[in-house]
C-alpha cells in the first residue's frame, strides 16, 4: 500500500480542503490510521494543536475527520496575513514577519527541511497521510521555489488529484490549463481529476469528462455537487457570511457583527447564524439585539478604524440602551478602558464599556481551553482555545467571564474575560461552538427583549463531516482513488 495522495487544485478556492477531509474520513472508515497534511497555509481562521502550537483551521478539521490528534506536524507552516506583510508561524510558533514577495521567491532551505521532517514523520506513523496543496501547481511564476506542491507529491511518492471548480465555469479548462504547464515529471505524477461544485444535472457534461481524461492521459474520478454544508472553511466566508441579510422574523434575535478589516476567526460565529438574523456591519446606525465585536490580527489598527467611521460611538450609544455587546480576543480587548502596545508603545482608549487594561507583549499565548462560565442567569461548560498577545487585567472586582482550566498550559486555573451588566468578553474562541452555551445566552437574551425561549439546533462537526465523506463517497468513484494506494 501507498504511504499517501495529494489533492491538489486548478486554483485556490476550488474546495482542496473539503476533498481532502473526504478523503481522510473515507480511509478512516476503511480501518486505516490516517493523518492530513498540508506543508504551507495561508490563513487567518486558525486553530490550536495538541501541542500548544497554532495551526491552520483546515488541517485540524481535517484531523477529526481521519479520528487524529490536530498537530503542528500537519501544518508545520502557517502563514497570517497582515498589513503589507505577513507573520510566519512555524511548527505552531511565531518564526517572525515576512514580505510576500521576497518569501515566495525565497529558496526556502530551512523550511523545506521542516516540511519534510514532518511529512516524513507523519508517514512513519501513519498508514496513509492525505495531502493537501496550496494553490495551483502550475503558477509557473512562483514554481521554482514552491514547497507546497508537486515537490511535496514527489517527495511522498503521492498520487496526484486535480481539483477543478466547475461553479465557477471553465472546468474543462482549468484541467486542460494546468496539465500543459506542468513539466513532464509532474504531469506523472498526476492520477486523474474531479469536478467539484457541480450544480444540476451531471448528465449535461455528456462523456466530455472522460474524453478529455483520456486525451491527457489520466483519470476522471467524477464530479462533486455543490454541497451546502456547516464545516467552517480554510479562509473564506460561509454562504451566511456572503448573502444580503435574510428576511428577518418576528421571533428572530437581531444579531449585528462588526466585520473588521483584519477580522479574523470568522467561523466563531457560525452557530448563532444557524439560530439568529446575523448581519455583518461596517458602518451606518445599529439595529440589533447583541452586537459582537470579533477577534482581529491587528486590534489597535482596527480600533482606530472602529472609531473613525463612526461604529465605536454607535456602540456605546446602543450599549446605554441596553443592548448586549459581546467582545471575544481582540473585541474584548476594545471593550476596555485602554490597550498598551508591545515594546513600551503608545497607550490608547478603548471602548470603556469593560474595567479591563490590556498591554501586549511578545509572546503569544496559545492554548487549548475548557472551563465554566458562571453568570447569575446561567453556568455552562464550555471549550475553546486561545491564541493572543495580549494580557489584559480585570479592574475594581469586575467578574470574569469564564473559570478556566487550560489542557496544555500553566497556570492550572484562572479567570478568563470579564463581563458587568449586559457587557462581555473573553480570549475564548469557539465558545458559540458550545451547543449548551449558545442555547442559554441566547435564550437570556430573548428574555431582554420580550422573546420566548426557543430551542436552538446544534450541528455536532462530527455529522457534517460524516454527511459529506457520504456525499463524496456517493458521487465519486472511490474504487478507483482506493487503487490508487493500492488498498
Amino acid at each position: 500500500m501507498r504511504k499517501a495522495i495529494m489533492v491538489q487544485g486548478s486554483s485556490s478556492g476550488v474546495g482542496k480542503s473539503m476533498i481532502a477531509l473526504a478523503l481522510a474520513g473515507h480511509f478512516r472508515k476503511k480501518g486505516l490510521k490516517v493523518a492530513p497534511f498540508k506543508s504551507q497555509n495561508m490563513s487567518l481562521n486558525s486553530a490550536v494543536s495538541v501541542e500548544g502550537g497554532e495551526m491552520s483551521r483546515a488541517q485540524y478539521i481535517q484531523a477529526i475527520a481521519a479520528g487524529a490528534a490536530p498537530s503542528i506536524k500537519m501544518n508545520p507552516i502557517l502563514i497570517k496575513p497582515e498589513s503589507g506583510c505577513a507573520q510566519l508561524i512555524v511548527k505552531g510558533r511565531p518564526y517572525g514577519r515576512i514580505d510576500s514577495s521576497y518569501y515566495m521567491n525565497s529558496k526556502k532551505s530551512l523550511l523545506w527541511s521542516i516540511v519534510a521532517e514532518s511529512l516524513n514523520g507523519l508517514m512513519r506513523d501513519n498508514d496513509i497521510v492525505v495531502i493537501e496543496g496550496a494553490g495551483s501547481p502550475a503558477e509557473i511564476n512562483l514554481k521554482t521555489y514552491d514547497i507546497a506542491n508537486m515537490r511535496v507529491a514527489k517527495a511522498a511518492d503521492a498520487p496526484v488529484i486535480l481539483v477543478a471548480d466547475i461553479d465557477r465555469g471553465g472546468a474543462f479548462a482549468q484541467i486542460v490549463g494546468t496539465m500543459s504547464l506542468l513539466d513532464d515529471s509532474e504531469k506523472r505524477m498526476v492520477a486523474g481529476f474531479i469536478f467539484n461544485k457541480f450544480r444540476g444535472d451531471v448528465s449535461l457534461l455528456g462523456n466530455y469528462p472522460e474524453k478529455t481524461a483520456e486525451t491527457l492521459g489520466i483519470d476522471y474520478f467524477g464530479t462533486m455537487p455543490y454541497v451546502c454544508h456547516r464545516i467552517a472553511q480554510e479562509d473564506a466566508f460561509m454562504p451566511w457570511q456572503k448573502k444580503s441579510p435574510k428576511k428577518e422574523k418576528a421571533d428572530d434575535l437581531k444579531i449585528a457583527i462588526v466585520k473588521l478589516p483584519h477580522m479574523s476567526n470568522f467561523d466563531d460565529f457560525d452557530p448563532l447564524s444557524w439560530n439568529a438574523d446575523v448581519q455583518f456591519i461596517q458602518s451606518g446606525k445599529i439595529n440589533a439585539d447583541i452586537v459582537i465585536i470579533p477577534g482581529t490580527k491587528l486590534t489597535l489598527e482596527d480600533l482606530d478604524w472602529l472609531k473613525e467611521n463612526g461604529i465605536a460611538e454607535e456602540i456605546i450609544k446602543v450599549h446605554k440602551t441596553g443592548v448586549t455587546i459581546f467582545g471575544i480576543c481582540g473585541g474584548y480587548q476594545m471593550l476596555g478602558e485602554e490597550i498598551t502596545g508591545s515594546k513600551g508603545g503608545k497607550t490608547v482608549k478603548g471602548l470603556g464599556l469593560l474595567p479591563v487594561k490590556t498591554a501586549f507583549r511578545k509572546e503569544k499565548q496559545t492554548s487549548n481551553l475548557m472551563g465554566i462560565v458562571n453568570l447569575d442567569e446561567f453556568s455552562s461548560k464550555v471549550e475553546g482555545y486561545e491564541i493572543h498577545h495580549g494580557i489584559t487585567e480585570r479592574k475594581g472586582g469586575v467578574k470574569p467571564f469564564i473559570t478556566v482550566k487550560r489542557e496544555n498550559g500553566i497556570p492550572a486555573e484562572y479567570g478568563d474575560g470579564a463581563y458587568n451588566e449586559h457587557t462581555y468578553g473573553t480570549y475564548f474562541h469557539g465558545i458559540f461552538q458550545n451547543g449548551s452555551f449558545t442555547q442559554k445566552f441566547l435564550n437570556v437574551a430573548r428574555k431582554k427583549v420580550g422573546l420566548d425561549a426557543k430551542k436552538y439546533d446544534e450541528w455536532p462537526i462530527s455529522q457534517e463531516i460524516n454527511r459529506f465523506t457520504e456525499l463524496f463517497e456517493s458521487a465519486i468513484d472511490i474504487k478507483k482513488i482506493e487503487r490508487l494506494v493500492e488498498l
